[in-house]
C-alpha cells in the first residue's frame, strides 16, 4: 500500500473537517480510535464534551524571545477570530511517517508524531518552511487535559468544542511568516508585556480557551526562564496531566456540559463518552449514527446548530483517510 501523504492542496475547512481523522484517547492518554474531526468536536446531549482527542500547541520564539501569536481566520469553523499561540492543532491518524505517538515516545520526552504535526501544520497555518524547523529543537513540556464549548461563535447552545490532550511545544528559531488567509487572520510578535497588555479585558480581544489556561498558569514561568526552558530539563513535567476545566465562559454548549475537571468526580465516569469507552472495554464504540447530519449552517454565517434527534442518519462504513 502507497503511503499516505497529509496534503491541504484545494481543500476547505469543511474538507479539513471531513478528511482529517484525529487520534481519540482515554483519560490515561492511550490512543483508542480516531473519528474525523466533525465527529471529534461535535458537542451534543449524547457526547456533552465531543470525544477527548490529541492536539499539540506549538509557542516559537524568535531570537530576541518574543512569542509570535496568531489570530485565526474567521473562516474556521471552531474558535474563528481568536487570538492564541503560534500554532494549534492535531496529530493525525493514517499518514506517512507516523503522527502517533506511544507511551514511550512521551515518557522519552522524544514525541516525534506531535512534532512532525507542528512541522505540518506551521507551514500550512502560516507559510513556515520546513527547512528553517529542526524537529530536535522543538521542547516537549507536558500535557494539558482541558475541555470547552465555543459558545461565544456559535451561542449557548454551540454544537462545537474542543476537549483535548494537549501537548505543548515550545521552539526558538528564525523563520518567515506568509500566512495562509484562509487559516490566519493576523499575526504578531509579543514580549511578556506586550501579551499581558493584549490579554486585558478592556481591548475587548477574544483569545482561545487553551491558550488562555497556558498563559494564566503556566506561561509566566516558562517564558521567564525561556533558556532553560529550551534546553534544560527544568519545566519538562512527562509524567502528570495537568486537568482544567474551561473558564465560564466557554461551558454549556448543545450538550449543556460543566464543571468536571475541577472537581471531585474528575474521572471517566463525569463525561458520558469517556464512561462509554470504560463501558467498552476501554476502545472507542463505533458510533450506528453520525452526529454531523445533525448540523445546520445559519445562512449568511459562519454559526451552526444542532438539530433534533430525529434527523439522523445511519453511518457509512469507515473510510481511511486520503
Amino acid at each position: 500500500m502507497a503511503a499516505k501523504q497529509w496534503s491541504a492542496e484545494n481543500l476547505s475547512q469543511e474538507d479539513f473537517m471531513l478528511r482529517d481523522e484525529c487520534l481519540l484517547l482515554d483519560m490515561d492518554d492511550n490512543v483508542i480510535g480516531h473519528s474525523n474531526k466533525y465527529e471529534s468536536h461535535i458537542f451534543a446531549p449524547e457526547r456533552p464534551r465531543a470525544k477527548l482527542h490529541r492536539a499539540f500547541s506549538v509557542f516559537l520564539f524568535d531570537e530576541e524571545g518574543r512569542l509570535l501569536l496568531q489570530q485565526r481566520a474567521t473562516e474556521k469553523i471552531t474558535f474563528p477570530n481568536v487570538w492564541t499561540n503560534t500554532c494549534c492543532s492535531h496529530p493525525l491518524f493514517g499518514f506517512t511517517p507516523t503522527e502517533v505517538d506511544t507511551p514511550a515516545d512521551v515518557l522519552s520526552g522524544e514525541t516525534p508524531g506531535v512534532k512532525r504535526a507542528a512541522i505540518r501544520k506551521l507551514e500550512h497555518e502560516l507559510g513556515i518552511s520546513p527547512d528553517s524547523l529542526d524537529i530536535k529543537q522543538f521542547k516537549f513540556l507536558t500535557r494539558l487535559h482541558y475541555w470547552a464549548a465555543d459558545v461565544v461563535t456559535h451561542g449557548k447552545e454551540a454544537p462545537f468544542g474542543e476537549h483535548e490532550m494537549d501537548y505543548i511545544l515550545f521552539i526558538r528559531a528564525k523563520v518567515e511568516v506568509t500566512p495562509n488567509p484562509e487559516e490566519v487572520r493576523d499575526f504578531k510578535y509579543v514580549t511578556q508585556a506586550e501579551l499581558k497588555a493584549m490579554m486585558d479585558p478592556g481591548t475587548g480581544l477574544l483569545w482561545s480557551p487553551w491558550f488562555r489556561i497556558i498563559a494564566e498558569r503556566f506561561l509566566g514561568n516558562w517564558w521567564a526562564d525561556l533558556d532553560a526552558t529550551l534546553t534544560t530539563n527544568a519545566h519538562v513535567d512527562l509524567k502528570e496531566i495537568h486537568r482544567f476545566d474551561c473558564t465560564a465562559e466557554h461551558m454549556g454548549g448543545a450538550g449543556a456540559a460543566g464543571s468536571w475537571l475541577d472537581t471531585e468526580a474528575a474521572g471517566p465516569e463525569g463525561d458520558t463518552w469517556l464512561a462509554d469507552v470504560v463501558a467498552n472495554g476501554g476502545t472507542a464504540r463505533e458510533e450506528a449514527v453520525e452526529l454531523k447530519p445533525r448540523l445546520v449552517k445559519t445562512e449568511g454565517a459562519n454559526t451552526y446548530t444542532l438539530g433534533p434527534d430525529q434527523a439522523h442518519i445511519a453511518k457509512k462504513p469507515r473510510t481511511e483517510p486520503r
